[in-house]
């Protein structure tokens, strides 16, 4: 079963369930989803879908911190749970030693040697990795590979 179809049988659940606080977060997504495949003029592949949904988490964590701040607890714990249910349709996190093991790889693929090839090794790790790891960890753990 494609992603897409999961999210569109998994809001017709919340419907039946009469679950609002699921079924705006799915709405959410498949919003975002239906705005790419207009604006692109495009059918959504998995990866795509993963796409969007990794910039939606990132964008519910940055509001929480904002929320946070401004001592808005109940908003935050709304944005916790929307994560929740995207969280669902990501796939299953790698390892540290995993993530480890693809860095390597990627430096040892590309030939990079100093800082000034993290980009084209970024290249190679962001389609692998997109939704399995944390970019931003992963870039770090690049830099210090390539820097050290």
């Amino acid at each position: 079963m494609s992603l897409k179809t999961r999210i569109s049988d998994d809001m017709k659940a919340a419907m039946r369930a009469k679950d609002a606080p699921r079924l705006s977060a799915v709405r959410l997504l498949l919003a975002a989803m239906k705005q790419k495949e207009v604006d692109e003029r495009v059918e959504l592949a998995d990866s795509d879908i993963i796409t969007i949904i990794d910039k939606m988490i990132k964008q519910r964590r940055d509001s929480i911190s904002q929320f946070e701040k401004g001592g808005r607890q109940d908003l935050a714990d709304s944005e916790k749970f929307e994560i929740s249910v995207l969280q669902a349709y990501m796939p299953q996190a790698l390892s540290d030693a995993e993530v480890e093991a693809e860095i390597i790889a990627a430096i040892q693929a590309v030939g990079a040697k100093a800082m000034a090839d993290m980009g084209k090794v970024m290249a190679v790790l962001k389609p692998k990795l997109a939704g399995k790891a944390d970019m931003g960890k992963v870039s770090a753990l690049v830099k210090a590979r390539l820097a050290g």
